[in-house]
């Protein structure tokens, strides 16, 4: 065996946790271990939605809240992915990554005012234009930032957070911006009410989410991704550009917000300091996922999305971000690798 081969294999063995659940080389103890994990969410799901039945006294209104948690629970998963994508490859905490998505939403509303075109089909160019965007921060901010300290990688990202929320404040104003969408329509699920323009982004979420996995798992990019993830060194000595696949994934993270913010533009009032909030849901996704984790944030957001809705029967319609951060805390304190990451062997 050469010495490229086995720094190749090293890179195979060791436990990139991007595209966790394990695949068939672990299943078995692996796979009994996931569905245990995943049987604590979901036992904790059931809990808190019967708890809401008995104190809402309508099974009407808990299954509104279940629906519509779960609907925005795609896009929240969709979010994250980016946000968990960049991490797991750079070890980079991105607090930039909704300032992006507010400038994907604006890039939108500006492309439909200019030209009038469907809201979905600036995916065409907010993707492209975030991609290309996350490129260029990455190679001109970040670029020595991901060996670098904690410090700096959140003092650069943070002051790129709040350049770009002011440059959007004094492009577009402060006026809240809406983005209708033209031919929108509402149908009944079994008896919870549902508009088209949730059901699209919910299953765009999942389309893009499905495009994101087979990119990392079914081509040579996404095993790329995935040997930098694992093996820096192990990656370079069999040749893979390290510096151009953490510039490649920093623009692909940043593509999957752009694609989001799309998604949510029609949901939404569009504002420059939307994005806060979406960052904040982002980072608790990550964690309760797993950090690195992109099949961990798919889920995670989805019980997010649950987690919020409910929120609004348990507090009266006070603050949904309230049962978000009870949870974000408990998961840090119960579990702080997050319900589908590996415990540090350390």
């Amino acid at each position: 065996m050469t010495h490229s081969e086995g720094a190749a294999l090293a890179a195979e063995k060791e436990p990139a946790e991007i595209l966790d659940p394990p695949g068939p080389a672990r299943a078995g103890g692996g796979t009994a271990a996931l569905l245990r994990r995943a049987a604590v969410p979901a036992g904790a799901v059931a809990v808190a939605i019967v708890v809401a039945l008995l104190q809402s006294g309508s099974g009407l209104v808990v299954w509104q809240s279940v629906v519509t948690g779960l609907l925005m629970g795609g896009l929240y998963g969709l979010i994250a992915m980016g946000l968990t994508l960049i991490f797991g490859v750079l070890d980079i905490v991105n607090f930039a990554h909704g300032a992006l998505l507010a400038v994907a939403m604006f890039l939108s509303f500006g492309v439909i005012q200019a030209t009038g075109l469907h809201p979905y089909l600036t995916l065409l160019v907010a993707v492209p234009a975030l991609f290309l965007l996350g490129a260029a921060v990455h190679r001109g901010l970040l670029s020595g930032a991901g060996g670098g300290s904690l410090e700096n990688q959140l003092l650069i990202t943070l002051g790129l957070s709040l350049l770009l929320e002011n440059g959007l404040l004094m492009f577009f104003g402060a006026e809240p911006k809406n983005v209708p969408l033209p031919g929108d329509f509402q149908f009944s699920m079994f008896g919870a009410v549902v508009s088209g323009a949730r059901l699209y982004a919910f299953l765009g979420a999942l389309a893009l989410g499905a495009a994101l996995f087979w990119l990392l798992r079914r081509t040579r990019l996404g095993t790329a991704i995935r040997a930098v993830a694992a093996n820096t060194d192990g990656a370079r000595l069999v040749g893979i550009n390290v510096r151009g696949i953490h510039t490649l994934t920093f623009a692909i993270g940043t593509a999957c917000a752009g694609a989001a913010a799309v998604l949510a533009a029609p949901l939404v009032t569009v504002t420059p300091t939307l994005g806060e909030q979406f960052n904040i849901t982002a980072f608790v996704v990550v964690v309760l996922g797993g950090m690195g984790n992109v099949a961990g944030a798919l889920v995670g957001g989805l019980l997010i999305g649950l987690v919020e809705q409910l929120t609004t029967i348990y507090m009266g319609g006070q603050s949904s971000l309230l049962g978000v951060f009870v949870v974000f805390v408990l998961v840090l304190f119960l579990r702080p690798q997050g319900l589908f990451g590996r415990r540090d062997a350390s």
